[in-house]
């Protein structure tokens, strides 16, 4: 089997996709891109590097030298990164940032991805050994939610749709119908945690996919981290973007919201459509 380009970043769905494509009997060369990526990448890895994200020349070349063709982008690369964490950007970086019309994050993975092409290389779609991590329409958890949560969760759906439309962020967090808070460059943990802070306890967490989603990179991903950020604010529902959201650590995740009362539930438009016809 072919070897498959891994451009990791932080948090557990690298090493998610690592062990999948692994199972595939693909070989995987991984390039650790950022700090404090998770250790078995380099453990079991059939070829590890840890390369800057600036240095797109030597990420290139380095693929090159390992024999890959196809390779994807996953885990967490900060957007202070992407701002303020450039160091010494080599020629390649450089030129990519020149051609940026702005820091949208689409515009910014855009360009990444067209560099990366015009490389001769073929970016993978994100979710290719990850659809069993994708849940379908339903209750997650053992508790369900009440009527007002569920009114919560169709307008927090709606409203994430229109955020990701102006590619804002995937996240939001929601409380009597109100936005609490919009994930913007802080990221999805923050987001979080400063929404639940503002809604006082029993705020709702929703997570969409972008309406015009590229499936090459940013595909919204959820695990524990999300529901550690979950308990420390007092958030008590998290809803995802059905068959469109990978949710990572799943059984991990689901006993530990069973634990907290926490409610976990994938929901979609249809599914969102069909409620608010029914009131």
């Amino acid at each position: 089997m072919a070897k498959v380009g891994l451009i990791a970043g932080i948090g557990i769905l690298p090493v998610e996709f690592m062990r999948a494509a692994h199972l595939l009997g693909h070989e995987v060369v991984v390039i650790g891109v950022v700090p404090d990526i998770d250790p078995a990448l380099e453990r079991e890895a059939d070829a590890f590097y840890s390369i800057g994200v600036a240095k797109l020349g030597k990420i290139f070349k380095t693929l090159k030298k390992e024999g890959v063709v196809e390779l994807t982008m996953l885990g967490k690369v900060t957007k202070e990164i992407l701002f303020n964490g450039l160091s010494f950007p080599d020629l390649k970086t450089l030129g990519v940032l020149r051609r940026l019309k702005n820091r949208k994050d689409d515009t910014i993975m855009l360009a990444i991805v067209d560099e990366i092409e015009r490389e001769g290389f073929k970016v993978l779609d994100q979710t290719v050994y990850l659809k069993p991590f994708m849940p379908k329409v339903g209750v997650l958890s053992q508790t369900s939610p009440t009527d007002e949560q569920w009114e919560d969760i169709c307008f927090g759906f709606e409203l994430a749709k229109q955020m990701g439309a102006l590619d804002i962020g995937q996240t939001v967090v929601v409380k009597h119908k109100a936005a609490m808070a919009i994930e913007a460059i802080e990221g999805t943990d923050k987001c979080i945690l400063r929404g639940g802070e503002l809604g006082r306890g029993d705020a709702v967490v929703v997570k969409t996919e972008k309406p015009n989603q590229d499936v090459r990179f940013d595909v919204p991903a959820v695990g524990i981290k999300t529901l550690m950020s979950m308990i420390d604010s007092g958030c008590k529902v998290l809803a995802v973007e059905a068959e469109k959201t990978i949710f990572v650590q799943q059984q991990e995740v689901l006993d530990m919201a069973n634990r907290h009362n926490i409610v976990i539930c994938a929901v979609n438009e249809d599914f969102v459509n069909a409620r608010k016809d029914a009131r």
